[in-house]
């Protein structure tokens, strides 16, 4: 009898063991997917880029910085890896494209004919619904990397982490510029 209970011991040990590496290894494939669907919404910009450059190349003397902007952005973009995620990239893209549509808007104010095209307004529209589906997408990231974090980080999760997978914390995406302007600085132990 105390064999038996011995030996259901040792299995619901070893079923939990595995049952908390699945979860771990769930929670990280969740975070890769996750990378790779803000990589893929950071590369649709690429084609409304495409189509924005030949209409502001009509208007010659449009800021050649704008024109340098926006192949700097394109090919940041391009080089974004779906299989590797780098935090600092995508914050870099993101600046990027804030400074560039910041920079479009002051100088499009010079061109009211710029202003009043339709193909300028749909491109600036498809610009903002793209910004708006990356945001959603690091939101999702970020909410996986921290699935991911706690399920390392957490004990037995820690021990099983450490003895099978040995995988690190993830790092979240983080908006400097939008965490600059906050006064609110929270006091994290870490």
């Amino acid at each position: 009898m105390g064999t038996l209970i011995f030996l259901i011991i040792i299995i619901l040990i070893v079923v939990i063991f595995i049952m908390i590496r699945n979860n771990i290894v769930k929670n990280e494939n969740a975070t890769k997917r996750a990378w790779a669907d803000v990589a893929s919404f950071e590369r649709q910009k690429v084609k409304i880029l495409d189509d924005l450059q030949p209409l502001i190349d009509r208007y010659g003397e449009f800021e050649q910085t704008t024109m340098t902007q926006i192949s700097a952005l394109r090919q940041n973009i391009l080089n974004l890896n779906s299989d590797k995620q780098d935090v600092r990239q995508l914050e870099q893209i993101e600046q990027q494209t804030s400074q560039l549509l910041k920079g479009i808007h002051v100088q499009v104010e010079a061109y009211p004919e710029l202003k009043a095209n339709e193909i300028y307004q749909k491109l600036m529209h498809e610009i903002t619904e793209q910004n708006e589906n990356v945001g959603a997408a690091i939101s999702i990231f970020n909410r996986n990397v921290e699935h991911f974090n706690n399920s390392i980080q957490i004990f037995p999760n820690n021990v099983v982490n450490g003895l099978t997978l040995n995988r690190k914390a993830l790092k979240p995406f983080q908006d400097h510029v939008m965490n600059n302007g906050f006064d609110y600085k929270p006091n994290f132990h870490g």
